[in-house]
Order: structure tokens, then sequence, then C-alpha cells
């Protein structure tokens, strides 16, 4: 039914850093990020759980399990209107999300091509919320071979210093 476009948000953390650094992009992403992340938890009745799982996201060594974290991504994705009417990436709203947090045409287009690639990999997975998963695993993977991935301590830091 979704895919990930919101590990999108967390892919423009990084392209806005490494192609235009801007920590008021940076900033605005992230706080738009956990804003629908908090909605999302309270919709879902979702514990503490997924915000360690969506900071641990970004290192390789951390074991994404837990299918919650699927079926927050799956609302938060919802809400940033990143999916079509199947449920699936809608690709002109991801690319122009992108676009919109600082990201340049050709990192919004490879973004949603790595989401779209990935998503075919898991088309066979019936539970919504782990094929959702195991997508984030492949975007995750795909990001870390281009060497976008972003570091989430500082983008934390710059969280903590707004609040």
């Amino acid at each position: 039914m979704a895919v990930i476009p919101i590990f999108t948000v967390l892919l423009m953390m990084t392209a806005v850093k490494e192609i235009a650094p801007s920590s008021d992009a940076m900033r605005h992403i992230a706080n738009g990020f956990l804003k629908v992340l908090d909605q999302c938890k309270h919709e879902l009745g979702l514990t503490d759980q997924i915000v360690v799982d969506l900071y641990q996201f970004w290192k390789l060594q951390y074991a994404l399990l837990n299918r919650d974290t699927g079926c927050a991504i799956i609302c938060m994705s919802k809400k940033l209107d990143l999916l079509d009417g199947t449920g699936r990436m809608h690709h002109g709203n991801t690319q122009e999300f992108a676009v919109s947090h600082g990201a340049t045409d050709e990192v919004a287009s490879k973004v949603v091509v790595i989401i779209r690639d990935c998503e075919k990999q898991q088309e066979g997975e019936q539970d919504d919320c782990v094929r959702v998963l195991e997508v984030a695993k492949c975007f995750r993977t795909a990001i870390h071979e281009l060497n976008w991935a972003p570091n989430m301590e500082v983008v934390v830091d710059e969280l903590l210093t707004e609040i």
C-alpha cells in the first residue's frame, strides 16, 4: 500500500548539507519530519522505540526489525502527500517535495529512482508495514552507497538548539 517517501526527508537533510549547506533548511526539514512523526506516533499508539529506530536508521549496523517502524513510515508518507491513490510513491509529489527542501533536480530524481527500485524488490510482501520497512532498508543501503547518508547527531543537535 505505501512506500518510504519519508526517507526522502532524511535524504534531503543530506542533500542540503552536501550540495548546498544550510542549517536553516536542515532544521526546517527535520522539524517538519518530527512534527509528522509525532502525529503518527499518537495516531497509531506507537512507543518511543519508533523515535529510536528513526534516529538509528542511517547506521547500517542497526538492524531495523520493528514492523511498527514501517507502519509509522506509511503514516508519515500519507501526511506528507507522498503517496498516490494506490498507496505507492507519487513520483511527482516526491520529486517536488525533495526539490522544495533543497535538493537539486538531479538528486531528487535519483531519490525517486531509488525508492521505485526498492519498491519493485518488495512487491511480493503482503504485509504493508513489513514491505515498507524492507523498502526503507533497501533505500538506506543505496544512499550509503552514494555516500549521502546524513549524520543524525548533527541534525539532532540543530533541533535541540531550536527548542
